[in-house]
């Protein structure tokens, strides 16, 4: 079997999961916790930078981001589910993409940061990242009606599901207010089984 390296907080993490539910792999990939930000783990023999997801493929290759090893497992059986659209709507949907995984990222610094001793939190560093989390609802406030958030499930919906997820570990991110259009959008993923499978839980 492949293994899954996996925490339960990581948005990118949870990406990976998905795509294992949705293109129902569940018997060919196996779902590890990995402990990662603890000195000498045994997860760093496994993977040394230590970041997760990170799936060892059946011939003992490695692969690390959440891009690569979604792509991969959505591409095992030939019939890619994931895939962005190519022609006139190639570069919208690499650019939709790319937005929600610069949600994503800023999210991740901030629950970083949010993990820390309260003594040991960057004020700045939390205030930055609320205020980028605020500019970003709002431009996916507009963004949410582009054709490419709606139809089939893609890397776009995944990555945005997992970055508003978010709000379930982060008492902080309250991007619900004021932008309905999102709020609906966000419901009807939520909803998906895979979705309601690795759904973020409060610590």
């Amino acid at each position: 079997m492949m293994k899954l390296y996996v925490t339960p907080g990581s948005p990118y993490a949870r990406m990976a999961r998905i795509v294992v539910l949705e293109k129902r792999l569940e018997k060919r990939v196996e779902v590890i916790p990995a402990k990662t930000r603890v000195a000498n783990s045994p997860y760093y023999e496994v993977n040394p930078s230590g970041r997760v997801p990170y799936l060892v493929c059946e011939d003992g290759t490695g692969l690390e981001e959440s891009a690569v090893i979604c792509a991969y497992l959505d591409h095992l059986d030939g019939k890619p589910s994931f895939d962005l659209p190519g022609g006139d709507q190639f570069w919208d949907g690499r650019r939709l993409e790319a937005l929600a995984r610069s949600m994503v990222d800023g999210l991740s610094v901030w629950g970083r940061e949010l993990s820390r001793p309260e003594n040991e939190r960057s004020p700045g560093v939390i205030q930055h990242e609320t205020d980028r989390a605020g500019r970003m609802v709002d431009v996916w406030e507009r963004e949410i009606d582009h054709p490419l958030m709606r139809g089939r499930l893609n890397m776009i919906h995944i990555t945005l599901g997992c970055g508003l997820g978010m709000e379930a570990r982060n008492p902080g991110f309250l991007w619900r207010s004021g932008h309905p259009k999102l709020g609906e959008w966000f419901a009807a993923i939520a909803a998906r089984p895979s979705f309601i499978a690795t759904a973020h839980r409060a610590p």
